[in-house]
């Protein structure tokens, strides 16, 4: 098998999304056989599954979703990463690898922390 085997990437809107290294930053945030499924999803699904798991009813640009030790489920409103970029004075692109370098830490089991953030700022740095 080949590092793509363990990270699938479903584009469920009509636009395209920003090509990214989404397998080199996984492998080195969460290692070669982590198995991860990315989704990208209109705001109106993003919604539906943030109220359903979270209690919240409304979009946000990414959810994280552990399913075992070695596998998890990232899914994206691109629509919401877009308006959110400039609120962090980001491109769009880097807003976007940073919210999967942030999911992807959460599925490490990284809490919202300066530990965190110490570490986003890393990987964000590793992979400009």
């Amino acid at each position: 098998m080949t590092d793509i085997d363990f990270c699938t990437i479903t584009n469920k809107t009509k636009s395209k999304h920003p090509s990214l290294p989404f397998v080199y930053i996984k492998n080195a945030i969460l290692g070669e056989k982590y198995e991860l499924g990315v989704t990208f999803l209109s705001q109106n699904k993003q919604k539906q599954i943030n109220f359903q798991t979270r209690g919240i009813n409304k979009t946000t640009n990414i959810l994280s979703f552990p399913l075992s030790k070695n596998s998890g489920e990232i899914t994206f409103d691109l629509v919401k990463v877009k308006k959110d970029s400039p609120l962090f004075d980001m491109t769009y692109t880097k807003f976007l690898k940073y919210l999967f370098i942030h999911g992807l830490l959460h599925l490490k089991g990284f809490d919202h922390s300066a530990i965190m953030e110490r570490q986003e700022q890393k990987f964000l740095k590793m992979f400009s």
